[in-house]
């Protein structure tokens, strides 16, 4: 059985002199922190950082693939809010997906086609991630700046050419290295992650920070509104300062733990995309793309589960309760 590994440049045993690691090729100190195709007999272990990707597009798949079937066979959750949900969960879901197939591939086909094609749809499935992240927040901005006009058809015309961008732009990129932007036959030209090429993934973690910047921006709009709405509240319903205080609070957290949660997941790996040489040890990009992957894990916990009704149709689904005749006013984004 071939295997493709990704070599490691702390070694698991030291050889003998003259003697060559096996799963080494001969110019592996060319490329000490990138993925290698080794044509050597799977001999030694699977590398603990692939079981707990592995592990990780697992438990990704299996939460955004509840998400996606409560969110499908729910009619009462087609508002512009649940589709761009929606969407998040069907990116996240995929790039769980392509966790699984890259360890399958990985350690049963030796393909460089196969390689690519996985590579592509990881880049696809995460742009498409964070773009929905990013088309969120202009969901939520807008229904706090047209809060009157919210509710309206034009508010899903534009949701829907949000998502047509939010998904060309992702097939985009991911189809780049499968249409030839890799470093397959310019090994000199490879980034931390081959087969993607330096300037590949110079271009993802640039668009990174502009997603990143945008949200801030956005986010910090939304705060000033949210404190504007709660002060205005507070004096026509004659609050003390601390009920204001407390509403303020509430909001700023919320948003806060979002932008945290967004950056503490991605931004060490978008820096490391661009100072991180692809003779660094691997251990430096798979420490800095786990964490990563965690950001769609927690996306389905933040932005879906947290809602009342995803979970009133998840108590439905799984517990086969019959659904309250009871009529539920469908919440804006604000609320969530």
């Amino acid at each position: 059985m071939m295997n493709e590994s990704l070599v490691v440049n702390d070694s698991f045993a030291t050889p003998a002199a003259g003697e060559s690691l096996p799963w080494m090729g001969a110019d592996s100190s060319e490329h000490n922190g990138s993925l290698e195709f080794s044509t050597a007999p799977l001999d030694f272990p699977i590398n603990p950082w692939d079981i707990m990707l592995c592990m990780s597009g697992t438990v990704i798949a299996c939460e955004n693939a509840i998400v996606v079937a409560i969110i499908f066979y729910t009619p009462t959750l087609r508002t512009p809010m649940f589709v761009l949900i929606g969407s998040l969960a069907t990116a996240d879901l995929l790039a769980g997906m392509g966790l699984i197939l890259n360890f399958v591939f990985q350690y049963v086909i030796s393909s460089e086609t196969i390689s690519l094609i996985t590579v592509g749809f990881l880049v696809a499935s995460f742009t498409a991630s964070i773009s929905s992240l990013l088309a969120i927040t202009v969901d939520r901005y807008f229904s706090l700046y047209n809060a009157l006009t919210y509710f309206s058809e034009k508010t899903l015309q534009y949701v829907h050419l949000m998502l047509l961008g939010t998904w060309g732009v992702s097939l985009f990129l991911g189809l780049l290295p499968v249409l030839g932007w890799n470093c397959l036959d310019d090994p000199a030209s490879c980034s931390i992650v081959r087969p993607l090429t330096r300037s590949n993934v110079t271009l993802l973690a640039t668009s990174f920070f502009i997603i990143f910047v945008l949200m801030l921006t956005l986010y910090f709009k939304i705060c000033k509104i949210v404190c504007h709405h709660a002060h205005q509240i507070a004096l026509q319903q004659h609050f003390f300062a601390t009920s204001h205080y407390v509403a303020t609070k509430k909001g700023v957290s919320t948003l806060a733990i979002i932008l945290g949660t967004f950056g503490a997941s991605w931004l060490p790996f978008a820096i490391y995309c661009l100072v991180g040489e692809r003779e660094y040890p691997s251990v430096y990009t798979y420490a800095t793309l786990l964490p990563a992957t965690y950001n769609s894990m927690i996306n389905p916990i933040i932005y879906a589960y947290r809602n009342t009704e995803i979970q009133r149709s998840l108590h439905v689904l799984l517990c086969g309760c019959f659904q309250s005749n009871k009529a539920y006013r469908s919440r804006s984004p604000s609320e969530v």
